[in-house]
């Protein structure tokens, strides 16, 4: 019996306002350093969170569902201001924050513990928030500046890859709001022999 595809994953989802900016940080990119390759596709973009999997079980999907509109996170800015590349085969270029902000380290952590909890285990992966603007550069990018994005996040989503189609599209499964409190800092330890 073939395993359904059925390829999920958390993510942030920008506004049309920030799609809009990062895809004209994209375009400023790809003619001035001409790397070949396609753009991504704006209404594709996205900050993956975590990656439940390529084929995952109506039931593991139906627990992510119910675990994810019982968190709560807080909303937080990210500043989207330089450009990068991954050095695997495909060589994907992408836009990335310098500085990430506690809360979505906060969110990324506090939402895996919910879906362990609720036994719908995303897999593990090295957590590396990047938006990927390009694929199949014929060189990767060094490290470059762009004209800062500011992303107000207000919400995750759960996505649906439909590799079914082509193009192949993203479909939402739900959109929950962040609009709970962030979690304190730690407090610093005191050096008593200091």
């Amino acid at each position: 019996m073939a395993i359904e595809l059925n390829r999920l994953f958390f993510a942030l989802w920008p506004t049309d306002e920030v799609r809009e900016a990062c895809a004209r940080a994209a375009r400023d990119l790809k003619i001035r350093m001409q790397p070949g390759g396609y753009l991504s596709a704006a209404e594709r973009y996205h900050l993956t969170l975590l990656f439940l999997g390529d084929a995952v079980s109506p039931e593991k999907q139906a627990a992510a569902l119910a675990a994810a509109s019982r968190f709560r996170g807080a909303p937080f800015e990210l500043l989207l201001d330089h450009a990068g590349s991954f050095r695997n085969r495909q060589i994907p270029w992408w836009l990335g924050a310098r500085e990430l902000p506690r809360e979505l380290n906060q969110l990324h952590d506090r939402l895996r513990e919910t879906l362990v909890r609720a036994d719908a285990t995303p897999e593990r992966m090295k957590f590396v928030p990047h938006l990927t603007i390009l694929r199949d550069a014929q060189a990767p990018l060094p490290t470059t500046a762009i004209k800062p994005v500011r992303w107000k996040v207000e919400e995750f989503v759960l996505v649906r890859s439909r590799l079914d189609l082509r193009p192949m599209h993203y479909e939402l499964l739900g959109r929950w709001p962040l609009n709970g409190a962030a979690e304190p800092e730690p407090a610093a330890q005191l050096d008593l022999w200091g």
